[in-house]
């Protein structure tokens, strides 16, 4: 078996609260190979964001490691991980912070001009095309503000494909979306997967666990997997 795309080993967490400190993440290991669809459930508050940060490095772990392809990524000091995150890693935000003062379709174009991914001249229609396969492609002129939540969810979608990354993340990414729509964005993430991208959700919708190849529960600090046949209990 090739080496895994994504390694947490022991990895920890902790924040200090004026009451002591708070162990969110304790000890987690998680592995997941080039082409896998992951998702990861847990009350609210169960650190799975916290998680999703510490293998993106928007945050840093208190102690373990992670590893994205040949970067590890808890040594690696935050202003080489801006570029490195710009070029491996497509993320959906759970507040989306799409740039506010710019296009839609300026959005998703904005990560390929940054990484220098995509021909200057294929990167806008790229972009429509995108939002095209979103279903929202009439909304490409418009500013983030002038969009719903679910279609600037949508657009946050786009944007995190935009680069082709190897790795895609996505928090609470159908959230504000109808059915219909959610469908549709697990149909994109899958795909994504298929064509050899490795990618982690976190997720409330029991469509969505019930469908995902690897499910794996984050529960008091502690994450395991969960086997198919207990998917239905999420």
């Amino acid at each position: 078996m090739n080496s895994p795309f994504v390694t947490c080993r022991n990895l920890v967490k902790n924040y200090e609260t004026p009451t002591g400190s708070l162990e969110v993440l304790k000890g987690v290991n998680l592995e997941i190979q080039s082409g896998d669809f992951v998702a990861i459930i847990g009350p609210s508050g169960a650190g799975k964001t916290t998680l999703l940060n510490m293998i993106t490095g928007v945050d840093k772990s208190t102690g373990g490691e992670v590893v994205v392809g040949d970067r590890r990524v808890t040594d690696t000091p935050q202003p080489q991980l801006v570029k490195w995150r710009a070029q491996t890693i497509g993320i959906v935000f759970q507040f989306f912070q799409l740039l506010p003062t710019i296009s839609v379709a300026d959005n998703i174009v904005f990560p390929m001009d940054y990484a220098n991914v995509h021909k200057p001249a294929q990167r806008r229609d790229y972009a429509l095309s995108l939002l095209a396969r979103l279903g929202i492609e009439d909304q490409a002129v418009k500013r983030p503000d002038m969009l719903s939540g679910g279609q600037q969810q949508r657009v946050a979608i786009a944007r995190a494909l935009a680069n082709e990354p190897p790795l895609i993340i996505g928090d609470e990414p159908t959230a504000n979306l109808d059915r219909m729509s959610t469908e549709n964005v697990f149909n994109i993430f899958r795909d994504a997967a298929a064509r050899g991208a490795a990618v982690i959700i976190t997720t409330y919708d029991r469509e969505i666990v019930a469908n995902v190849p690897r499910v794996y529960e984050l529960k008091h600090g502690v994450l395991h997997e969960v086997k198919s046949d207990r998917r239905a209990l999420a």
